[in-house]
């Protein structure tokens, strides 16, 4: 193995274990906070009073 390969090796390793921790962390922080606790919530947050749930208001072709 020259220098360049090792070079490449720790670049990899080293991605690989910051990226690994920052997902962790991430995955951490949304549990704590509560991300994952009502996803019907968050999936109809979108809709107001105009956009009712489960009324289509546009069609394709028009």
């Amino acid at each position: 193995m020259n220098a360049a390969n090792v070079a490449m090796f720790a670049v990899v390793i080293g991605s690989i274990v910051v990226f690994g921790t920052a997902t962790i962390l991430a995955l951490g922080w949304a549990f704590r906070n509560g991300q994952f606790d009502n996803f019907d919530q968050g999936a109809a947050s979108i809709f107001g009073p105009d956009e009712p749930v489960g009324e289509p208001t546009d069609a394709f072709p028009k």
